[in-house]
């Protein structure tokens, strides 16, 4: 499945429809045409073949490379799931509701001969070859991390044999895709809650897991800072409120956000989005919108989830329309220099009701991963332009590539990258830098009781 990590996954890990033609359609597509979807269809990139059934209704994924073909997941074709809708004689494009973008799809005659093997390989040396063929034909960045992958093939393929264990396997998995310190990758085989163990996820070397104390010194430094009883917080989903907000006695405001997925127990991008526009409604009134000096968004310490959620929030600090970055996936096996077409996103002003624009600072740091830096990537196309305060973000913003492997653990993967909608350049691995360098959740900013990166973004706002 492709998709991005979400909540506390991504937290662990570090941390579209088309317009009705018919009264009646299926997936956003008119019910006449949705049986023509049927059939089966390779994806640009992404290693997936997908077969689509039941009068466009239904698809099931079969997770695939140069080696061999795995099952994926089962999806109903909703407008809340996935909508798929055809583009010309054997094109078609599909878009998940969380996610930005779209899927190129190029109908194909039948599934390849290795999806219809009834007993594929299960054993530690197909489990070692599909997770080294999955990443040397979809990760795009071994060259910029500084690693060769066929080295490390090399390296630990000649230690699995047919008395490997699986503790021993799950260490060498571990250990091949370790050194890239990369938030989007991780692998699985069991409950990561009861057993930590069973699970690694990557990150910057630079950059730990936040653990538990450091969440509450965050949490308690940002109260003492706005103060608590001026924090109004929606989106308490799997315990405390990941959107707050406080209107200063400086009259500014501050927005933050803790990610961009499970703001309710639903486990749905359609509760999640109505969440989110509930709780800026609330935020963005019309006399708050007139009446503002300026508003500080504090995305320092957000784990990522949807980027459409963060389009969300970028909808709401503009009038017009503007292109947010540009989006491709990895398209080539042998190639990792290979992407398919870049795809503009746009950024388009809320039409539900008022929008600010007025001054916006910005805050990121470390923590800034994934939608969270999707989002700030979004706001550098901002007119009037948004100043970003502290520290580069993560530099991990692709979609998960999420896989399973012959013996039912699951891993995932980086396969695309988000480019400037101006220069073309990517922000993956050094992240994107701030204006203004500021400290961030230190040791030091704690101990002395102080907020360097709001205090500069308050003064500024104020100070004009």
């Amino acid at each position: 499945m492709i998709t991005r990590v979400r909540g506390r996954h991504a937290a662990a890990f570090i941390l579209s429809t088309a317009a009705a033609l018919t009264t009646v359609t299926v997936s956003g597509t008119p019910a006449s045409a949705a049986g023509a979807l049927d059939g089966v269809w390779r994806m640009d990139g992404y290693g997936t073949v997908l077969s689509v059934e039941d009068g466009g209704r239904r698809m099931r994924e079969y997770e695939t490379t140069g080696i061999g073909c795995l099952p994926g997941d089962v999806t109903e074709l909703t407008p809340t799931t996935a909508t798929l809708e055809p583009t010309g004689p054997g094109r078609a494009r599909l878009g998940w509701a969380g996610s930005v973008g779209h899927r190129t799809l190029r109908r194909v005659a039948a599934l390849p001969a290795t999806c219809r093997d009834p007993k594929p390989a299960k054993d530690a040396r197909a489990v070692f070859d599909t997770f080294w063929q999955t990443y040397a034909e979809n990760y795009p960045f071994f060259k910029m991390k500084g690693v060769d992958w066929q080295a490390v093939r090399d390296r630990y393929r000649p230690h699995i044999t047919n008395r490997t264990t699986d503790d021993e396997l799950f260490t060498i998995l571990t250990k091949m895709v370790e050194p890239l310190h990369d938030g989007h990758t991780y692998v699985t085989r069991g409950d990561c809650r009861a057993k930590p163990d069973n699970c690694f996820g990557g990150h910057r070397a630079d950059t730990p897991f936040p653990s538990e104390e450091l969440i509450k010194k965050i949490d308690a430094s940002i109260a003492a800072q706005v103060g608590a009883d001026r924090l109004q917080e929606w989106g308490q989903g799997h315990g405390k409120g990941k959107i707050a907000f406080a209107e200063l006695p400086d009259g500014t405001g501050y927005l933050r956000l803790t990610g961009f997925v499970n703001y309710t127990d639903d486990h749905t991008f359609e509760a999640d989005s109505a969440e989110l526009d509930r709780a800026l409604d609330a935020v963005f009134t019309p006399q708050r919108v007139r009446s503002l000096r300026g508003l500080v968004l504090d995305l320092r310490f957000n784990g990522g989830g949807s980027d459409r959620l963060g389009l969300h929030v970028a909808e709401r600090l503009t009038n017009r329309p503007y292109t947010a970055y540009l989006k491709q996936a990895r398209n080539d096996p042998g190639n990792p220099g290979k992407f398919t077409p870049a795809e503009p996103v746009r950024v388009l002003p809320h039409r539900g009701g008022p929008v600010y624009t007025g001054p916006v600072a910005l805050l990121t740091g470390r923590l800034t991963i994934s939608a969270g830096e999707t989002t700030t990537q979004a706001l550098m196309g901002r007119a009037p332009g948004v100043v970003r305060i502290g520290q580069n973000t993560n530099g991990s913003f692709s979609d998960v590539l999420e896989r399973r492997l012959p013996n039912e653990w699951r891993f995932g993967l980086p396969n695309e990258v988000f480019r400037d909608a101006g220069t073309g350049r990517s922000y993956d691995g050094d992240g994107i830098a701030p204006d203004v360098r500021t400290p961030v959740f230190t040791d030091a900013e704690f101990a002395a009781g102080r907020d360097s990166a709001l205090t500069e973004a308050r003064r500024r706002l104020t100070s004009g």
